[in-house]
């Protein structure tokens, strides 16, 4: 949920125009604590008894340097005079703080040197062009700590998110003097995107420094090998991982097959399960499923209405695209699963279609074609692999997929209005059929949703979770996920309980399970008194384990230790 300032009036806020009505809120705040202080150092130490209007208009004009003195007649008492001038003082330093942050960026489109933005940088990352959303990327490394500079070729593109409040210059990546501007000789990382250029951006930096960790993001998997022979030390391919990420997602929903758990310890794990349209879930109380007494899987939390709960409202009705948090052994994760799976079983001619065969639908087909399931490629362009040359956004092509019978289609399309196009007409001619769409920009996977599509994985969003799983390298259930595990020493919850923690509701994050000398469990008493040697595993989002290490002194441990 968004509050206010983040939300006027139902208008969503940037960055910078956050910092602006922050600023303003601020101005109006010190300017009623000068007026009614200045009412009462007239009433007490000057003995004039004046109207709190009277001292608003004093303080304005001083403030403004508009007026000045028209009380000094009667100004006797030293402190007065030191207040006035502080008033004076504060009134010229904001006024020049107004123009900088208000005034100008209104009135005037002058040139502005980013580089005198940035605040000193150490230990941080350097992202080089970031092709995607890079508010997407930003916002992400914001809410895991990681200090950052973008470098941007595009001028235009610096100087928004400039404005918006992030680090960003103005600069070439195959240029050395725009990472000596970044403090790459403080920096921990470099992430490069920048297409074509990947490989010049990355021979630059090893010019500059050799060791220093190079993560290379490309849309053509098949430039791995190069990009790793330039001096690349990671490599990631956000769309051939978005397309195997809607691929399994598609079969499992049909095989019942069980993906993207985390291995807590022993036997337990944890992993995210969305329920799907045709469930028999639909429309039950979490409290009345009975979920544990029939698979033996606990839930712990719940995506419900694109909102995490965590634990979930008992009273809280599971709805198609409801997301559950679930803990247990594997078997019993196994066994939700197939409980959950949609009604139809898989046939020998079951169908999958795949709309688009760039990097995403050649992925999606590579895991379709290894589980045996007949597969029909559509795509505008006659290349190797597509069964059908045309527009999947068009009925007779769709017919001609056999959509009636096809128990799901992967939108794989690089435009998002084909995509949105493609899955309301899906919808509208197999109201059955699974659909998984990708978007290029993040605002369309709510609309993706709205249109009719089961699942939906965003560019932008999968890119920033795998740059941020490499720089951090905690847990997650998948890049798309907003779910992070987190394993940490009980210390601070030493000589108390769980109970009188308040790790929840501090936080937000939920404990999923103890280890101690016994070994690990789920089974959580929330009166147990914690000696400090055990270890804890928390669950939650984002925001929430964000909140965990800013409140909690410890480090994250790994499972072996």
């Amino acid at each position: 949920m968004v509050n206010l300032p983040d939300r006027i009036a139902g208008i969503e806020l940037s960055r910078r125009n956050r910092l602006v009505v922050y600023y303003l809120t601020g101005l109006l705040v010190l300017i009623g604590f000068y007026t009614v202080t200045y009412n009462v150092v007239m009433t007490q130490l000057e003995g004039v008894d004046q109207s709190i209007f009277a001292s608003f208009e004093f303080i304005v004009q001083t403030m403004t340097t508009t007026g000045y003195g028209q009380d000094s007649d009667v100004w006797s008492h030293p402190l007065t005079f030191l207040f006035v001038a502080g008033t004076q003082i504060s009134g010229i330093a904001l006024g020049f703080f107004t123009l900088r942050l208000i005034v100008i960026p209104l009135f005037t489109s002058a040139e502005v040197d980013l580089d005198t933005r940035l605040t000193p940088k150490s230990d941080h990352v350097i992202v080089c062009e970031y092709r995607r959303d890079s508010a997407v990327l930003l916002e992400e490394l914001t809410q895991l700590g990681i200090d950052y500079v973008l470098v941007s070729s595009s001028e235009d593109n610096a100087k928004e998110l400039s404005d918006e409040g992030y680090s960003v210059i103005h600069g070439s990546p195959q240029d050395a003097t725009a990472f000596d501007r970044a403090s790459i000789e403080s920096a921990r990382a470099v992430i490069a995107d920048a297409g074509d250029a990947n490989v010049n951006t990355i021979l630059t930096v090893r010019s500059i420094d050799a060791e220093i960790d190079v993560i290379t993001l490309t849309d053509d998997s098949d430039m791995r090998d190069i990009l790793l022979q330039a001096g690349a030390d990671t490599v990631l391919s956000p769309h051939g991982v978005l397309g195997h990420r809607l691929a399994e997602k598609a079969v499992s929903s049909i095989s019942a097959g069980l993906t993207d758990t985390i291995d807590i310890g022993g036997e337990l794990e944890v992993t995210e399960l969305p329920i799907q349209q045709g469930n028999q879930l639909i429309g039950t109380r979490i409290r009345d499923s009975n979920i544990r007494e029939r698979t033996g899987a606990n839930i712990i939390g719940a995506w419900i209405d694109w909102e995490l709960q965590l634990p979930p409202d008992p009273d809280a009705i599971i709805r198609s695209n409801t997301v559950l948090l679930l803990t247990g052994a594997h078997g019993a994760l196994r066994a939700f699963s197939d409980f959950v799976q949609p009604a139809r079983t898989l046939q020998k001619h079951d169908r999958i279609i795949i709309a688009g065969l760039g990097e995403v639908g050649r992925a999606a087909r590579e895991v379709v074609a290894e589980e045996g399931l007949d597969v029909v490629t559509i795509d505008v362009e006659d290349r190797e692999g597509v069964d059908i040359v045309g527009d999947a956004g068009s009925e007779d092509v769709l017919e001609e997929a056999e959509l009636g019978a096809a128990d799901a289609i992967i939108v794989g399309l690089p435009n998002d209005s084909a995509s949105l196009l493609t899955t309301v007409i899906a919808r509208s001619m197999n109201a059955d059929i699974e659909i998984l769409a990708r978007v290029s920009d993040t605002d369309a996977t709510r609309k993706a949703l709205s249109a009719g599509a089961d699942y939906v994985l965003s560019v932008p969003r999968v890119s920033a979770r795998m740059v941020a799983r490499e720089l951090r390298g905690e847990d997650v259930l998948a890049p798309a996920s907003q779910i992070r595990l987190l394993r940490v020493p009980a210390t601070p919850l030493s000589g108390s309980t769980l109970a009188e923690s308040g790790i929840y509701e501090r936080t937000g994050c939920r404990v999923v399970a103890v280890e101690d000398d016994s070994g690990l469990t789920s089974a959580i008493d929330p009166h147990r008194t914690f000696d400090g040697t055990e270890r804890i595993v928390l669950v939650g989002s984002d925001e929430a384990i964000q909140r965990f290490e800013k409140q909690f002194d410890v480090s994250p441990v790994d499972a072996e230790t």
